[in-house]
């Protein structure tokens, strides 16, 4: 029995798996609201965006002459995210938090880990098969709850480039210069492009400006050179992309390609095995390959989550 077709079983048991380099490591099922697991959770706007020079906009032609990036600081409306189901510092003791520790822990290993054997192990994509699973969601949670840690920081890419949901969850304007400006202009650097904020171990990189040539951007040299950067300047750092779903664009297959780790989102009682499957056929060349299993209703008496092997 192949990878994938043992994978797809395992999704029709609802059985849950740990993480393991070679295989489909590790399901963990949430029990959340659907209501608040779509890609763009909100259009309302949950935080501010504020400048470090007191100047909310930074004008874009000025910025463009430039080839320079005000830094900027957003404050992330902590408050308003722990309503719409989203790990924040003040409870970290809910449910959600104790769910995204057990799905962080395995890639934290795998990242750090020198005997691991994972080439850029701290970038990890974070996709679903299809639109609407809940992989932004996922993926700010990711963040968030790794931004807790006490000896790892985290940077937050939005890779959705064609459809980038995370200025709404978060709250700063989608216009922002991000990774695609980056890797169009040569004279800009990393630092050009991230914001920081008020969660103080969490990077934002926007997705930037739209571009009709985004995946040659993606798949380019500029991008590699990116990532190694990415991957190698901070030894404490981990990176998560949050790349478009794998059978809607291509931009996520290539970026699927370069990464150490990814996350597979699926969404209980709606992602056929066989979308599950071709799926999976876009991303076998990754050696880890995490599954969530998200939006499982929970059983009596309270929520469900946990992890066993393959």
């Amino acid at each position: 029995m192949s990878l994938i077709e043992r994978a797809a079983d395992k999704l029709s048991k609802n059985e849950i798996s740990n993480s393991i380099p070679g295989k489909i490591p590790q399901t963990v099922k949430t029990g959340l609201d659907p209501l608040f697991l779509s890609d763009n959770m909100s259009d309302q706007k949950i935080g501010k965006e504020v400048s470090v020079n007191n100047s909310p906009v930074v004008d874009l032609a000025n910025r463009a002459s430039t080839n320079k990036k005000t830094i900027k600081k957003i404050e992330i409306d902590l408050e308003s995210l722990h309503r719409k189901g989203i790990v924040t510092l003040d409870h970290s003791r809910s449910e959600i938090a104790e769910q995204f520790r057990l799905i962080k822990r395995p890639l934290i290993a795998n990242a750090f880990n020198p005997d691991s054997g994972i080439k850029n192990g701290n970038l990890i994509m974070v996709t679903s098969s299809l639109s609407g699973e809940g992989k932004s969601f996922c993926s700010i949670n990711l963040a968030m709850s790794i931004a807790m840690e006490m000896d790892h920081r985290v940077l937050l890419v939005d890779a959705d480039v064609a459809r980038p949901s995370i200025p709404a969850s978060l709250g700063f304007s989608p216009e922002e210069p991000g990774l695609l400006d980056l890797l169009r202009d040569p004279q800009w650097k990393i630092s050009d492009v991230m914001m920081k904020t008020n969660v103080k171990k969490l990077t934002l990189i926007p997705a930037g400006r739209r571009h009709t040539h985004a995946t040659e951007l993606l798949a380019s040299q500029s991008m590699h050179s990116i990532l190694a950067e990415l991957a190698q300047r901070y030894h404490d750092r981990v990176v998560i992309f949050d790349s478009p779903p794998l059978l809607l664009t291509s931009e996520a297959r290539v970026l699927a390609g370069q990464m150490g780790q990814i996350v597979l989102v699926v969404e209980a009682e709606r992602t056929t095995q066989q979308t599950v499957k071709e799926a999976l056929l876009q991303i076998e060349a990754c050696d880890v390959i995490n599954l969530i299993y998200n939006k499982a209703r929970a059983h009596s008496g309270g929520g469900y989550y946990g992890y066993g092997y393959y």
